[in-house]
């Protein structure tokens, strides 16, 4: 009778718990509409990694602000690599990666794992490589001492907006 007595006070208790945490949740004001996706500010990041590349890096100028910023990131010791990703205005995710390391093998990490088409695009007077893949597209386009690439989940359409709109400098 005793082992009764024992799983019958731990389910009141659970249910006890059980009220109080509903209770909580109640109480606790939710905005389900917010949108979980804070933009980042990357100027100060950009303007690091311009001074400490050894290429021109590249950055969008004069995008909508339905592109929002989410992450950036720069790592000299990884082959001086410059990421700078994305939201669309349809929330897909297209990313600015530029590297000074092997072309190929930093084209198949950051698009993960796509492969070259044999087609080119032209882009601002630039010719670009398609790339497609599994999971990210990309446009790669390879210079003396650095391959940039725009990738992500987004149309060919948006990534191509994304190529318009770089502009790469050194500081």
């Amino acid at each position: 009778m005793k082992g009764k007595q024992t799983v019958r006070d731990m389910m009141l208790s659970m249910a006890a718990i059980g009220v109080v945490v509903a209770g909580i949740y109640t109480l606790i004001p939710h905005d389900d509409s917010a949108d979980p996706v804070k933009p980042v500010d990357y100027r100060v990041e950009l303007i690091t990694a311009r001074r400490a590349a050894p290429y021109p890096v590249a950055a969008p100028v004069g995008l909508p602000e339905t592109w929002r910023p989410t992450s950036v990131s720069y790592d000299r010791e990884g082959g001086d690599a410059w990421h700078l990703g994305f939201l669309d205005p349809e929330r897909e995710y297209v990313a600015v990666e530029q590297s000074s390391g092997p072309a190929e093998k930093f084209v198949h990490k950051v698009s993960q794992k796509a492969t070259k088409t044999g087609k080119t695009l032209r882009v601002g007077g630039e010719s670009w490589q398609r790339w497609e893949g599994p999971k990210y597209d990309a446009l790669v386009r390879e210079e003396k001492g650095a391959t940039t690439v725009i990738t992500g989940t987004a149309s060919q359409k948006r990534l191509t907006e994304m190529a318009e709109a770089l502009e790469a400098k050194k500081s």
